[in-house]
């Protein structure tokens, strides 16, 4: 089931959708990635730590890595 989900910025800017993911709050800077391949190692990466990885190909949003093939136990991002 979708909830509400809302998006703040810094500014003040607010982006109001619905949550497809955990439910729960997150606080940080956004970024944003682009890559087509190699997603595993960008949210295992630690330097995203206190980040929000918003990544841009369709198909990664929609797909889940497994855990035999991330090198961290613990995703590292703020949120994804």
């Amino acid at each position: 089931m979708n909830k509400p989900a809302l998006l703040v910025l810094e500014d003040g800017t607010a982006f109001h959708g619905v949550s497809i993911g955990a439910d729960g709050c997150s606080v940080g800077e956004v970024v944003f990635n682009t890559a087509l391949t190699g997603y595993q190692e960008i949210l295992s990466d630690p330097s995203y730590a206190r980040q929000i990885v918003t990544l841009t190909y369709p198909h990664i949003a929609t797909s889940v890595p497994m855990p035999k093939t991330t090198n961290r136990r613990k995703y590292s991002p703020a949120a994804w």
